[in-house]
């Protein structure tokens, strides 16, 4: 966490998370804009902020889109904070807060993690039911090979839908697929009112992408893409919110054997 929290101390690398946490997804034009500073100084910075974790970037065409990563930060958090008196640390728990609610403006939404496992173990953390249960209280049933359909058990309620389907699957390596419909069911278990029904299911269907990486010997680099939003989206501030907690527990898990407590 060295580098996080060296990245962190530099006011200009600030200002540039700052910007992000405004409005993510921009090109390095874009945050130049914002300060009065050379393009390859911001260039340097961003680089920075990217070895530590806390900026990933995506390439759109001829551009590169940067993006804000909660993961160091929500680790600390996770780890540390609550070791300690709240009132001593809220400055950095308020630093936490801001950084975990992202705005969902751009059309992507980009998370990155580092984890103590092998490419496979996280395969089957990612695939098999008695694992994504326990961290993330969801199943699936599919055969995992591109185009076949999925069923999901969302917090104990089924979704069949053939537009649930498995785009892309290379074992240890990457994994794609449809996001679930929105049902009355799960309105139900969620406490979703008419309202609120209606636009999650009036909203494109999205998909999550999950590209694996042996970064050093048993260290494995998770990068999640969840994107297919329309400028917006409720559905994309949602998963803005519950995909930071969700690979929190998916690391704990891994690490440790046991994933996060629901309410942490």
């Amino acid at each position: 966490m060295d580098e996080v929290f060296k990245a962190l101390a530099d006011p200009t690398r600030r200002a540039l998370l700052d910007s992000l946490n405004a409005r993510n997804g921009q090109t390095l034009r874009q945050l130049c804009a914002g300060l009065e500073m050379a393009r390859q100084s911001v260039s340097k910075h961003l680089a920075v902020l990217e070895e530590a974790g806390l900026v990933n970037s995506v390439r759109q065409g001829r551009e590169k889109l940067h993006y804000l990563n909660a993961a160091p930060v929500h680790e600390i958090a996770q780890r540390w904070i609550s070791r300690y008196d709240r009132p001593r640390v809220q400055a950095l728990a308020d630093l936490k807060l801001a950084l975990e609610e992202i705005p969902m403006d751009a059309p992507t939404f980009v998370y990155t993690t580092y984890i103590r496992t092998t490419p496979q173990k996280l395969w089957q953390a990612l695939t098999d039911p008695s694992f994504t249960r326990r961290y993330w209280a969801t199943e699936f049933t599919t055969d995992w090979s591109a185009g076949s359909e999925m069923i999901w058990d969302n917090h104990g309620v089924k979704i069949t839908d053939p537009e649930q389907v498995v785009l892309e699957a290379d074992p240890y390596s990457r994994l794609s697929y449809t996001w679930h419909s929105m049902t009355p069911e799960l309105a139900k278990r969620f406490d979703w009112d008419e309202e609120m029904l209606a636009k999650l299911s009036g909203e494109a269907r999205s998909k999550v992408t999950f590209s694996i990486e042996e970064s050093a010997s048993q260290v494995v680099k998770l990068t999640v893409v969840h994107d297919g939003f329309e400028p917006g989206s409720t559905l994309a501030e949602m998963v803005g919110h519950g995909w930071p907690s969700v690979v929190a527990s998916l690391k704990s898990l891994l690490e440790t054997g046991e994933p996060l407590p629901e309410d942490a």
